[in-house]
């Protein structure tokens, strides 16, 4: 091979095209061609400018951020400097509070294109700059121990024939069992003595058969259990008893049934449920991290800053954190469209059970209990919405319990933690890694082709218990929920579950803002305007109705004058 076609051919390998006869010639020439002289002023002048344009854009964003950083801290709060989308040139300082519908979504969406790694991203950015200051966020733990719940029921003797005779003989026993002459009642035992903990940074997975009481334990946990139930045992979110703080301001509980304002769009119900919930602690904590970094001469990132400080301005009608639960739930989509019944036409009922969620999580709740979150929604929307919480939980430091009934496969690897519940009592309460060897133990094994959380479901059954036995050599009786009970406790998991709770919550861990001490989260005039803001557009949608009433009334009053 002769020198030109071997210079030609590491020139095709390099990536450069020797096509052209020209270029050719040049290479086996051995030199490089130069440009024109022409030309190469022309380029070395339109770079000198285009640096030269960047540093004068570099030292106008420093002297903008400087005029920001004197300002009283107040005022340093609620402005930022947010970088335009094209770059071309400075941003100009803006108040957060008056951010526009539009400037809204687009930093939501600058921030977030991709659900999947932006909010990654997002959420890291967020921990990253409190750490870089020494902000801790506020975290909770929550205990429970030999919890009892029992329910005092009327036993009958079925539905009598609705007759005069019988509807007096009801009524007459009604009477005397109001009297205390008739005791005909029988108590249910729903929840039998559980105990467990739930950690910061942990999502747990709440699986059972329907019935065996998991509504009970996340409407316990959550503080909102019927006063007409009967419940023993102690309950205590970092240390602090349940009746010594508000925990129904402290932790989100999200029920199975979708109850919404039809008149209202997905975005004025999560405006008005985030304007009610507040901020919590994310105004003090935002108060004191630029304060740190004002000391410490940091600069942090423009978008970053813009949005963080937006979501911790409170009393806002218009929130950020609105758009930005949106876009995680996937409901930007019909964010103006109404709700809707069973009578009026609006969302889908997976969209309304996503709506349900993100209702609650737009509040700065750090403890959330979810009941049953994917009833309605495809696998697909189900991961989606669990990975999120799972980046939630990791990065915020959020404390979730999520039940579910069949979750997917790759849904159920998202959680940490798994609670497994049967006849009101807990079989197994620990780390996803070790249940299946708890199991094995006891001598039932998941088939390679078989979903665990199915799995863990149908052993417990005992229709279903017996095609998971393993040990062939042995005869197979069925083993109780109690007899799993006992087992567990005296498996590793169990005494390191004991030993956890033996140990008394450390105080250094907790956080002066992780618990609410307030019923209210708004002053009482916040609440009044608030209120009055969402029945003066409910009465301006159902316009119709309020004339036609007034029309009637008036007509009534002077045919009657």
């Amino acid at each position: 091979m002769s020198k030109v076609e071997m210079g030609e051919e590491e020139q095709e390998q390099d990536g450069i095209a020797v096509d052209d006869p020209e270029k050719k010639a040049s290479s086996a020439s051995g030199r490089l061609q130069l440009p024109p002289s022409s030309s190469l002023r022309e380029a070395l002048s339109s770079t000198s400018s285009l640096s030269l344009r960047e540093q004068h854009h570099d030292e106008e964003l420093e002297l903008k951020w400087a005029a920001i950083e004197r300002l009283p801290t107040w005022d340093r709060l609620h402005t930022s400097l947010p970088l335009n989308a094209d770059g071309a040139r400075p941003p100009e300082p803006v108040d957060v509070r008056r951010l526009g519908a539009a400037d809204r979504r687009e930093l939501v969406h600058t921030l977030i294109a991709d659900i999947h790694k932006d909010n990654l991203r997002l959420l890291r950015h967020q921990r990253r700059r409190m750490d870089r200051v020494g902000v801790r966020q506020p975290t909770v733990e929550v205990r429970w121990r030999n919890l009892r719940v029992d329910a005092e029921c009327q036993v009958v003797d079925g539905k009598p024939l609705p007759t005069l005779l019988n509807s007096a003989i009801s009524t007459l026993s009604l009477l005397t069992t109001m009297l205390g002459f008739n005791r005909n009642q029988e108590r249910i035992h729903i929840l039998k003595d559980v105990t467990g903990i739930l950690k910061p940074s942990r999502m747990t997975l709440l699986l059972g058969p329907p019935g065996c009481g998991k509504t009970t334990l996340l409407l316990a946990l959550a503080g909102k259990l019927n006063k007409s139930l009967k419940v023993t045992g102690e309950i205590d979110y970092n240390g602090v008893k349940l009746q010594d703080f508000v925990p129904e301001k402290t932790a989100a509980y999200i029920g199975q049934y979708d109850l919404h304002v039809p008149e209202m769009t997905v975005r004025e119900t999560l405006d008005f449920s985030a304007r009610f919930q507040g901020v919590g602690s994310r105004a003090e904590i935002m108060k004191e991290v630029i304060r740190r970094e004002k000391e410490a001469g940091i600069t942090p990132d423009p978008n970053i800053d813009t949005y963080m400080k937006a979501i911790s301005v409170e009393g806002l009608e218009r929130s950020m954190q609105t758009d930005y639960i949106m876009k995680i739930m996937g409901l930007d989509i019909c964010a103006d469209v109404l709700v809707g019944d069973a009578m009026r036409r609006g969302i889908s009922g997976g969209e309304k059970k996503r709506l349900t969620t993100g209702e609650m999580i737009v509040g700065p709740s750090k403890a959330l209990f979810m009941d049953e979150i994917s009833t309605g929604l495809d696998s697909s929307t189900t991961f989606q919405i669990v990975s999120c919480l799972q980046q939630l939980a990791h990065i915020s430091e959020s404390t979730i319990l999520v039940s579910l009934l069949q979750p997917a496969p790759e849904t159920y690897e998202l959680f940490d933690d798994i609670i497994l519940m049967a006849e009101g009592q807990i079989v197994y309460h620990g780390p996803k890694g070790y249940i299946m060897s708890f199991f094995e133990s006891c001598g039932f094994k998941c088939p390679e082709r078989k979903g665990s959380a199915d799995f863990l479901q149908e052993v417990l059954s005992k229709k279903d218990q017996k095609q998971y036995w393993s040990r062939n050599e042995e005869g197979y009786n069925f083993v109780t929920v109690d007899q799993f009970c006992d087992k567990f406790k005296a498996s590793q998991s169990g005494q390191n579950l004991a030993a956890e709770l033996s140990k008394p919550y450390e105080e250094s861990k907790g956080h002066k803002n992780a618990l609410s001490f307030s019923i209210y989260s708004l002053s009482k005039w916040d609440l009044l305007k608030a209120c009055f803001a969402r029945e003066l557009l409910l009465m301006k949608r159902n316009a119709f109705i309020y004339i036609s009433k007034s029309i009637q009334l008036g007509l009534l009053a002077v045919i009657t004058g």
